[in-house]
């Protein structure tokens, strides 16, 4: 094969270089299959980033190669290629991708990026989330099917708060519901939402799902990673490649065929197929955001009733208002048990 390519998509043509570069030895895939594959699913892909400053996930030289996150918009980005402006929890600034057409996702594609990580806003309004997003990540002990109970529980519970949600396998053995909503709230509030729409799950299947941030407290239960809202933390856009061997996809799903899904059987040779037999099934999911009224209401009500207030932040974030300490339970008891016997022997003294 040529040591490039130039590829026609919509009006533009991307360069491709090293086309025969193979990303994933497992499965022989090359970086022109990987092409291929996001212009299979252009339509969905693009669907999922359109007008969201986007962080790359890059593996220059394929899965088995070192990789990174690039946050920023490259300096040869393109000048058809816009940028939105997005704030870190540290107070600094970033410009990142915001695609538009499908190039941008193959200019991408180019520099080695196999995900595409969308934050959940629009480049024009980068501090009101317009999508609420809940991961249901399996714990050791269990598997994708206790994320499906878990997932239809959550179905049940928005649908009780009016609102709607999309769900999609994560790539691995979790699951990723999204919820459009109109952007009217803050990263805040959108964050407290998740969390009252965390604990009411945990409420009703207590041996089955948890809350707990701290690892050493979750037990083999699906965790509701409530963190996935909080400002600057991303999950994998609708079609993403996941950089694992097999090359598996993050692929949309009817709700009624979460329990017979097997999330190995999506990946990048086979999403082709299904995306041409059944489109984008996310498509729609802009149509009719819901509002947050009635989850924070719940947050409310949790707080006033049951003295259920913040929750841990991730460890990059500013100390919060509200949050409890942000240490591990285990070594907190450790601090705890020093600090009294050092007070007793005072005392006795």
């Amino acid at each position: 094969m040529a040591e490039a390519l130039e590829l026609t998509v919509g009006e533009r043509t991307v360069r491709l270089s090293h086309p025969d570069k193979v990303y994933f030895p497992l499965r022989g895939f090359t970086k022109y299959d990987l092409a291929r594959y996001y212009l299979s699913v252009g339509d969905g892909v693009l669907r999922a980033l359109r007008d969201r400053p986007t962080t790359l996930e890059r593996y220059p030289d394929g899965v088995e190669g070192e990789s990174f996150f690039q946050k920023r918009a490259p300096k040869n980005l393109p000048e058809w290629i816009p940028t939105g402006r997005i704030a870190f929890p540290s107070g600094r600034y970033a410009d990142e991708i915001c695609p538009t057409e499908t190039a941008a996702v193959l200019w991408a594609v180019n520099l080695g990026c196999l995900t595409f990580h969308p934050w959940p806003v629009r480049r024009e309004d980068t501090d009101h989330p317009d999508e609420l997003r809940i991961d249901l990540d399996p714990q050791p002990g269990t598997d994708y099917a206790d994320a499906v109970r878990a997932a239809l529980e959550l179905r049940d519970v928005l649908e009780g708060l009016g609102l709607t949600g999309w769900p999609k396998t994560s790539g691995g053995r979790g699951l990723h519901v999204f919820v459009p909503i109109r952007p009217d709230w803050t990263f805040v509030q959108v964050r407290r939402s998740a969390i009252a729409v965390a604990r009411e799950l945990e409420r009703r299947a207590p041996e089955r799902i948890t809350t707990a941030w701290w690892k050493e407290q979750r037990g083999e239960k699906i965790f509701v990673d409530y963190n996935q809202t909080a400002r600057d933390r991303t999950i994998a856009s609708a079609y993403s490649v996941r950089p694992r061997p097999h090359a598996p996809v993050s692929a949309p799903l009817r709700w009624e065929e979460l329990a017979d899904a097997v999330p190995e059987d999506f990946d990048l040779a086979t999403m082709p197929a299904r995306f041409a037999e059944v489109g984008d099934l996310h498509a729609d999911m802009d149509a009719r955001p819901g509002t947050l009224e009635a989850a924070l209401d719940l947050a409310a009500r949790d707080e006033r009733e049951h003295g259920l207030g913040d929750l841990p932040y991730p460890p990059e974030h500013p100390k919060m208002k509200g949050e409890p300490k942000r240490v591990q339970p285990s070594r907190a008891k450790k601090t705890e048990g020093k600090t009294d016997s050092k007070s007793e022997g005072r005392t006795e003294g």
